[in-house]
Parts: structure tokens; C-alpha cells; sequence
């Protein structure tokens, strides 16, 4: 279960202590990890990743290989403050994470360890730390998730910032601390600079959106007619399909992928990098190679809706193959100024 991102004091520092206090409680945890124990069959895994999108796929990886994962659940902002204040004596053998900015921050303070060419040379440049620090293993797209009942596609939006415009006042969902929403921001100052995405913060919050704090309640929310439109990733339109027992194409909730390169179609990844401590770890070396094998890539594919990141394996079937999606210019490596990300969206107010 993923701990919620809460204002206190606008920074992420805090962020990652009350992470620490929570994670430290048991919460999210399984089998809370002893940095005294042996590192033989047995790594531990902080994820920023939802744990009932990804449970599963570490419970096969345990089966198959007789490797134990020990697992600190938590938001991918959280963890990454709480691998910074732990610096060296983090229990941590990999960081899994929702986005790559979050992987890059941590890149930056210089924990991670260089992952062998074998592993990253399976994902395209686009996709992996030019360092090789970090690999990502699934991609997903942004997308702007709304009800057909309630929004014709003759007046869907061309960029997203159009989302400021009066007349979608309180007709726009939102998940603030959410990792994909940070990084979505970040890529708004990589493309065009700090300002506009002051007043792109600014403008949501003059319209009032709708705050949540995941996508999935956002998609939800939408396909009930609860809510007209929401910023979301593309995967979560078939998670909620799959709980309800049926097809993306039967919802009412439907995706829009921004066209032109426009900044709200950014295609970030989720992804993983292993700790300096562990460089020489075999079995994390293990679990980064099972995450970019063809089960777990089917597994993104098939049970989280994500699109793999290995060649050969294909994507889900009711959104457009990813070598199709219209992104912007933005490299994945410059995502990486997470804590200014996360101050800026709690000073625009748009935090609860």
C-alpha cells in the first residue's frame, strides 16, 4: 500500500523523514528489513511502485529463484528523500521506482552503481541513464483520461495548457503527490522553463481542480461521471477495467494522448537502479535482469498495462503502440530536480 505524500513543511526532505516514521512502522512493509542480516538469497527493494501492481511480479521472482524480497512500500518521492537522509547506511540493494526523475535524483547524490551493459543495452537510449545508473522497465504514457458522456471530442484539448482555461473550472482531476504528476511538471520546466510552469500550477489551482490522491480514483471517478477529465497515466484506464471485470473500450472513461509533442503526452518510465552497497550483489544484479526479461515484460504488458520497454514483446492492446505516440522533445536524464518539482507544486497550493 502506498503512503500518501502530505504537505508539511514544502520540502522533499520531509517528506522522506515522515516516510522513514511510516515505513519504519511496518506500513507497507513486508518483512521489514535488518541491515545486520546476511545479503545472501534475501534483497530488499524500496518501491515506489503501487504494491498491488507489483506484489505479484516480485512474488514470481522469489519463486523462480529462490531470491527473498523484502519490500518498503512507500511513494516514489518518499523513498527518494528517504535514500538521500540515509545516504550510506541504507538498507537498500535497489530502488524501484515510478518515475525517472526520482531515479536521477538519487543518481545525482552518487548511490547508485553503474548496471552492466548487458542489462541496459536491452532498453533504448530513450529510456536509461546515459551514466547506465539506472534502467527503466516499463514506459507508460501521460495522458488526459475523460468521460465520453461528458466531453465530445470536438472540444478535447490540444495541449494541456488549455486545462487553465476558465471553462474547464472544476471539471479537471489531479494527483499532486503523485510521483507521474512531479515528474510531468518537471518535464513542463525542462521544455520550457520554471516560470511557465509556475503559471501552469497557478492556472489549475485559479480553476479549482479536483485533487486526488491517485490516478486510479481519478479514472474512477471519471468513468462514473463523478468528474469530466483528469491528468492520468495511460495504464490506469485498464486497471480499473480489470477490477470491474471488464474492457477498457466498455468504460465510459476514455484516454486523449495530447498530439504534437505537446508536454502532457510525456512518456517517462518506471525503473530501477541498484545501490552502491549491492554493486557487486549478485542477486540484485538478478532482480534487475528478471525485470527486463520476457515474463516480467509481458507481465507490464498484460497485468499493469504498461508498455515494456524490450523489444519483441508486445504492448497492450487498446492504446496506440508506443513507437507511435507523438512525445516531446524531452530527455529523461534532465528529470532530475525532483525536490525543486515537489517545493514548487506545494508553494502553487494545490497540496492539501
Amino acid at each position: 500500500m502506498s503512503v500518501t505524500f502530505r504537505r508539511s513543511t514544502a520540502t522533499l526532505v520531509a517528506a522522506g523523514l515522515l516516510a522513514v516514521g511510516l515505513v519504519a512502522c511496518g506500513s507497507g512493509e513486508d518483512d521489514a528489513a535488518d541491515p545486520g542480516k546476511p545479503n545472501d538469497k534475501v534483497i530488499t527493494v524500496y518501491s515506489g511502485r503501487n504494491e498491488q501492481l507489483v506484489k505479484p511480479l516480485l512474488e514470481k521472482f522469489s519463486q523462480q529463484t529462490g531470491i527473498q524480497v523484502q519490500t518498503r512500500y512507500a511513494t516514489t518521492a518518499q523513498l527518494a528523500a528517504q535514500l538521500v537522509e540515509e545516504g550510506d547506511k541504507s538498507p537498500a540493494d535497489v530502488f524501484f521506482a515510478q518515475d525517472a526523475g526520482a531515479l536521477g535524483t538519487v543518481a545525482k547524490k552518487g548511490m547508485f552503481a553503474t548496471l552492466p551493459e548487458a542489462a541496459t543495452g536491452k532498453v533504448a537510449e530513450t529510456y536509461r541513464a546515459r551514466s547506465g545508473q539506472w534502467v527503466g522497465v516499463s514506459a507508460r504514457s501521460r495522458v488526459l483520461v475523460y468521460n465520453a458522456d461528458q466531453v465530445t471530442a470536438d472540444q478535447l484539448p490540444t495541449s494541456v495548457f488549455e486545462l487553465t482555461d476558465p471553462k474547464w473550472k472544476g471539471k479537471v482531476a489531479i494527483a499532486p503527490t503523485n510521483a507521474s504528476f512531479q515528474a510531468f511538471v518537471t518535464a513542463i520546466r525542462v521544455q520550457h522553463g520554471d516560470q511557465k510552469a509556475k503559471d501552469f500550477l497557478a492556472g489549475l489551482k485559479a480553476n479549482e481542480p479536483q485533487i486526488r490522491d491517485g490516478n486510479i480514483k481519478i479514472v474512477e471517478e471519471v468513468n462514473d461521471g463523478k468528474i469530466a477529465v483528469g491528468l492520468v497515466n495511460h495504464y490506469y484506464l485498464g486497471e480499473v477495467a480489470k477490477e470491474k471485470g471488464t474492457t477498457p473500450e466498455a468504460l465510459k472513461a476514455k484516454l486523449h494522448f495530447f498530439p504534437g509533442g505537446d508536454t502532457g503526452a510525456l512518456v517517462n518510465v518506471a525503473g530501477v537502479g541498484v545501490l552502491k552497497r549491492s554493486a557487486e550483489d549478485a542477486d540484485a544484479k538478478a532482480f534487475v535482469d528478471y525485470l527486463l526479461g520476457a515474463e516480467a515484460q509481458k507481465y507490464f504488458a498484460e497485468e499493469t498495462f504498461e508498455y515494456p520497454v524490450v523489444t519483441g514483446i508486445p504492448g497492450p492492446a487498446y492504446v496506440p503502440a508506443l513507437a507511435e505516440l507523438k512525445v516531446p522533445a524531452i530527455d529523461l536524464n534532465d528529470l532530475d530536480t525532483l525536490e525543486a518539482t515537489v517545493a514548487m507544486i506545494t508553494e502553487s497550493g494545490l497540496v492539501p
